[in-house]
């Protein structure tokens, strides 16, 4: 039902107008009606583009504009969630926890890990085989963010011998399933 319909069912309990399709009444309801459905389209747009959590198109560009570096593009939720995850980003934000939580923003799931030596830091990405898509951009978002005292190292996942063994992949199967060497390292 649009807003030319409601209009018509708001004023005819008056019973003053005439509701026909041909009457100058009827035309000015239609009018206003179809004004109305555009304000209200337009109206649904901007509501669902100033939040972030509901953003798609021109609210995540804008959003994204106001950080130095934009994060890497994988998804529109992604987008999300690194936008949600810069915008935490205090002056006080040191600990390994609110690293964690401001990482996400290059765009990936990434995890900050402390190491056994002082001012060591190791990043890896849990979701992702090998080297992410985008990496180089991944990489600066991570240090800017990261503090600038702490050693980086980034850890990238690939499949070991040991889970070979574990799945028990033998070199029949490999050769059965057509792997690559590059397919194959990253068949976790």
């Amino acid at each position: 039902m649009g807003y030319g319909d409601y209009l018509r069912a708001l004023l005819r309990p008056l019973g003053i107008y005439s509701f026909q399709p041909d009457s100058l009444s009827g035309s000015e309801l239609d009018a206003l009606g179809l004004g109305l459905d555009e304000l209200s389209r337009r109206l649904a747009y901007v509501e669902r583009e100033s939040q972030l959590s509901t953003a798609q198109e021109e609210g995540l560009d804008r959003t994204e504009a106001l950080f130095a570096r934009a994060p890497v593009h994988y998804s529109t939720d992604l987008r999300r969630q690194a936008a949600a995850a810069l915008l935490r980003i205090g002056g006080d934000c040191f600990t390994l926890s609110d690293i964690n939580a401001a990482i996400s923003g290059c765009g990936i799931k990434a995890l900050a890990q402390e190491k056994d030596r002082f001012g060591y830091i190791r990043v890896i990405f849990p979701d992702v085989s090998g080297i992410p898509d985008g990496f180089p951009q991944i990489q600066q978002i991570i240090l800017d963010i990261i503090p600038c005292h702490l050693e980086v190292e980034f850890y990238f996942r690939y499949l070991t011998w040991a889970e070979c063994e574990a799945f028990g992949y033998t070199w029949a199967v490999i050769h059965q399933r057509a792997y690559t060497w590059y397919q194959f390292e990253l068949a976790v």
